[in-house]
């Protein structure tokens, strides 16, 4: 099939890459000029496994340009995939969507596409997208869908050729109908395997759920609510954990045993981030109070996850007493491992937060340094070489569970820090093996070694 997807980010380009792997034509069509000339160079916008050498491989199956015209040229489905970030009052900004909307009425089509929404939208938005167009193009017979993404940030690609399931909804069966024919080699599996991208063994088909535009609209911001819960649930009870002595590690261990509720999203830390969670569920809070409903576990949910980023800025001040002039060093940026994405970060609130108090802050990251320029404070000072950031560190956080610090030698860092404190916001350290390094140690709902610290 020919499909046009607008938006080039993760989602838009994810889609474009997996659809043209499989078989299809590709436009990707984006305004961003020197975004689209660098994607025709076979040089991606961020990081993301295997998407460099799929781009290359791919290059003469999806086009990309700002040009709408050739974009939708002959188009047979019409992707929007465009950025729906928060407004300050916790909705979604649809600003870009409305804007592509206007481009696409505004084109002279020969066929009667579908439109699909593949941004995350407000419940409803869809539909005003179908009266829009019958009000501006009312001879022309335009077919809408909702086809929500669940594609996860450092996992993009592998999550679109490889998903759980696909959803879609429509109120024209014929839409469906195509939607499932264009994800049929994702939904048999029948495509050929990739050597950048391994497909999951027991993996044999996909199911492919049909809905209401409604439904399927609603859908990603319940998942992205309750996995938020899940998170923030963790959190609470490894809060618990530091107040009673117990150890979140093996209280996770009993519950994951228990089929009803898994071990997935129990990691204790940081709370949530990146470009998902954090406007979804402030979204999903939004509308539920716009339609007068007051959601109050998500409303609390959304607290304890602004709140657990500084709970490790409480944890350093129990061992250093007070901060002001004291050097601390963040290790990782990102609000995930495997991403150079700093959207929602942690570390940014973190590292704001430790300027404030007269701190004196320094960070690494493994893949983000250049990103990390553009948004942190200037004041932090930024190092791509681990041991000068760790140099003279009175604590050391851990805010980004990266391999490169779970290998990390500790007990040669312990001769470049000058105290070995470290703050572990992950949980992704050994606390005996820290302690064996000489560590003073301390986890989030860990039975570390922080009482040892003497106040420096």
């Amino acid at each position: 099939m020919k499909v046009s997807i607008i938006g080039s980010g993760y989602v838009g380009l994810s889609t474009a890459i997996a659809l043209s792997y499989i078989g299809h034509d590709v436009s990707c069509i984006d305004i961003d000029q020197n975004k689209i000339d660098n994607l025709n160079e076979g040089i991606a916008p961020f990081y993301e496994p295997a998407l460099d050498e799929l781009l290359l491989k791919l290059k003469d199956k999806c086009e990309f340009t700002t040009d709408y015209k050739k974009g939708l040229a002959d188009t047979e489905i019409v992707f929007l995939a465009v950025g729906t970030p928060s407004t300050p009052a916790g909705n979604a900004n649809l600003t870009y969507l409305y804007d592509a909307i206007t481009k696409i009425a505004n084109h002279s089509f020969t066929n009667n596409p579908i439109i699909v929404t593949k941004s995350t939208v407000p419940v409803g938005t869809s539909k005003e997208i179908e009266a829009i167009f019958e009000r501006v193009l009312p001879n022309q017979k335009f077919r809408i869908a909702s086809n929500p993404e669940f594609l996860r940030q450092g996992r993009a690609l592998h999550d679109t050729l490889f998903p759980e399931r696909i959803v879609a909804g429509s109120s024209s069966k014929e839409a469906l109908d195509i939607i499932k024919e264009l994800y049929k080699p994702i939904l048999e599996q029948s495509f050929a395997d990739s050597k950048a991208l391994a497909r999951p063994k027991e993996l044999t088909s996909v199911p492919f759920i049909a809905t209401s535009i409604e439904s399927a609209e609603l859908a990603k911001y319940a998942a992205n609510a309750f996995l938020a819960t899940k998170i923030s649930f963790a959190n609470e009870i490894a809060n618990v954990c530091d107040v009673v002595g117990a150890d979140i590690k093996e209280v996770v261990e009993v519950l994951s045993h228990d089929s009803r509720i898994g071990s997935k999203f129990l990691n204790a830390g940081l709370g949530y981030g990146g470009s998902c969670f954090p406007k979804d569920t402030r979204a999903l809070a939004y509308i539920s109070h716009r339609g007068g409903y007051n959601f109050k576990l998500l409303n609390a949910v959304i607290g304890v996850s602004n709140d657990q980023r500084f709970k490790v800025i409480e944890k350093i001040e129990n061992a250093l007493g007070h901060l002001h002039g004291k050097n601390i060093c963040i290790l990782g940026l990102t609000f995930k491992p495997g991403t150079d994405d700093l959207r929602d970060a942690p570390s940014i609130d973190i590292a704001q937060e430790l300027l404030q108090r007269g701190v004196n802050v320094s960070a690494h990251d493994p893949i983000a340094i250049e990103t990390a320029s553009k948004v942190l404070d200037p004041k932090v000072k930024l190092f791509s070489n681990v041991e000068a950031a760790l140099k003279n560190a009175d604590a050391v956080v851990l805010v980004t569970e990266w391999q490169d610090y779970i290998d990390l030698d500790w007990t040669d860092m312990k001769t470049v820090v000058k105290h070995a404190i470290l703050i572990d916001g992950r949980n992704a350290l050994n606390p005996k093996e820290m302690d064996e390094a000489g560590w003073i140690y301390q986890g989030v709902g860990r039975r570390g070694t922080i009482d040892k610290a003497v106040l420096i």
